[in-house]
């Protein structure tokens, strides 16, 4: 009996620590949920990819210069998939509208919200 506790204690220690790391990622401290941006900016790629996909755009700064930025959608690809979205559904140079939550250190990164391609798509996680 004292054999099968440790043994079942030990498996759950490994669980956990393994376990761990899975989720690590799926916390989303990196992006200041307490503002939101909106933006309007031309595709340069679209990485349909697992865990998320991100969307790579660039954006006219006040200067009238190019600015790149990056958003991530808080959902995975197959999510996405089952709402019509497809791995070509942004194409680079498309126009697009988004918006999310800015990332904290500065960075130009959103953690999308929502999207609205050229043909009339919308995202909304």
């Amino acid at each position: 009996m004292r054999n099968r506790f440790f043994a079942g204690l030990a498996a759950t220690v490994i669980l956990v620590w393994v376990a761990g790391p899975l989720f690590a990622h799926h916390a989303d401290t990196n992006y200041d949920r307490s503002k939101e941006l909106t933006l309007v900016g031309t595709v340069t790629e679209f990485k349909f990819v697992n865990p998320h996909p991100h969307i790579y755009f660039q954006v006219k700064d006040e200067n009238g210069s190019m600015v790149d930025w990056i958003a991530e959608t808080g959902a995975p690809p197959a999510r996405m998939y089952n709402a019509g979205w497809k791995a070509n559904a942004l194409q680079p140079g498309d126009q697009i509208t988004i918006s999310g939550n800015p990332a904290k250190d500065g960075r130009k990164m959103l953690r999308m919200h929502h999207v609205k391609s050229p043909r009339g798509q919308e995202w909304k996680d």
